[in-house]
């Protein structure tokens, strides 16, 4: 997924303000919190995104939900609905999240495959590949998804190995329309 400039300003700023007073690791934690928060509650995002209710009343709501989190992080949230870019909460504290991985040199890593993989199958593939440095740090995030009938599909960063039984007969197909 494309990132807004919108979010990557707003986390660059978040990052440049923590870095100098010295709660990035703070706000990072507090970063994934908001990113589950807004991605498991329909009602907050629908909330957030209804023209209607007006800031104050929205800026209200954030800090009853948001309570917990240092005063950096409110602070941010409160500044961002303020400028009326509420939608973009989730974008701008994954985009600080992947900021601060990108520094401490996380690799981030999306395989989907078919089926549910067991941790030898996830290692398996992990290592048959030169996109993964397995002595470095990654975060893994693990997809099921069916149509993509067998194999699978490793992302590292922004390259992509396509090993997927639907892409292959996608690719005979498309031979087959050629000749």
């Amino acid at each position: 997924m494309l990132t807004s400039k919108v979010a990557k300003r707003y986390a660059q700023g978040l990052l440049d303000f923590t870095n100098e007073s010295g709660q990035t690791a703070t706000v990072f934690s507090e970063m994934k919190d908001v990113v589950k928060i807004m991605t498991e509650s329909e009602d907050l995002k629908k909330f957030f995104l209804t023209p209607y209710i007006d800031s104050k009343k929205k800026v209200e709501v954030a800090g009853e939900i948001f309570k917990g989190l240092s005063s950096s992080s409110r602070n941010l949230i409160t500044l961002v609905i303020r400028h009326g870019r509420e939608n973009q909460l989730k974008n701008i504290a994954q985009e600080f999240i992947n900021k601060v991985e990108d520094i401490n040199g996380v690799q981030r890593i999306k395989l989907t495959a078919a089926t549910q993989l067991s941790q030898e199958n996830i290692d398996q593939i992990l290592g048959s590949t030169n996109l993964v440095n397995t002595n470095s740090n990654f975060d893994l995030i693990v997809n099921v998804r069916p149509e993509i009938l067998g194999g699978y599909i490793l992302r590292v960063g922004d390259q992509q190995v396509d090993a997927s039984v639907r892409s292959k007969l996608n690719q005979v197909k498309k031979d087959f329309s050629l000749n």
